[in-house]
């Protein structure tokens, strides 16, 4: 079973559907015990760090996300995948989840950019386990953006900045842009997640 995390972030509707449109039953719940049975979690999220914070705290869920990133496939979008790292930027300054090592800063303001960035750009990837291509485009809506880091398995440009798309650590992979909005691109990457397993298990991991 695959559990959708649910932290009031937003964005599990459209999370839910698209695995729904690849015949896989995922269930959206902020319940510990249900994320600790899941074979698979992801963690999505569209909003602000300050209040996702606030909210993982508030629903216990803080502990539950930092096991299931440990132990088994694991895939974070957007939000979800920022709020993995040590510190960011957003709402004047907000110590994260410290999972993955690394910061999370804001866009410049650049003549010819729009802050956030919203719509379609090119991920190279250089993934060995094959969830992304060497390059394809996925959609992408954020004002905030991953340092580069050694997790980085997907690197994006925009307003002159190259920064990390994609990372992975172990089971865990996570992505600054929205598969479900991705179209099939999105869905294949969702296919290729689902085929995951846990060290545990044997076979392919994520």
């Amino acid at each position: 079973m695959t559990a959708i995390i649910d932290y009031r972030a937003g964005n599990l509707t459209s999370v839910r559907n698209a695995f729904a449109s690849i015949g896989a039953e995922a269930t959206v719940t902020s319940d510990p015990a249900v994320i600790a049975a899941a074979s698979r979690v992801v963690f999505p999220g569209v909003g602000a760090a300050k209040s996702a914070m606030r909210s993982l705290a508030d629903l216990g869920l803080a502990d539950a996300v930092r096991k299931a990133a440990a132990e088994k496939p694991f895939l974070g979008i957007c939000l979800g995948m920022q709020i993995l790292f040590t510190h960011t930027e957003e709402d004047g300054g907000v110590d994260t989840l410290g999972i993955l090592p690394g910061r999370v800063r804001r866009f410049p303001d650049v003549p010819g950019f729009k802050v956030p960035e919203m719509g379609w750009n090119q991920v190279e990837g250089s993934d060995p386990l094959g969830l992304l291509k060497p390059k394809e485009y996925f959609y992408f809506v954020h004002s905030y953006y991953v340092e580069m880091n050694p997790a980085v398995v997907g690197r994006t440009e925009y307003a002159g900045i190259t920064f990390a798309s994609a990372v992975r650590r172990g089971n865990l992979f996570a992505t600054q842009f929205h598969p479900e909005k991705s179209g099939r691109a999105g869905l294949a990457l969702l296919r290729e997640f689902l085929r995951t397993t846990s060290d545990a298990e044997g076979g392919r991991t994520c």
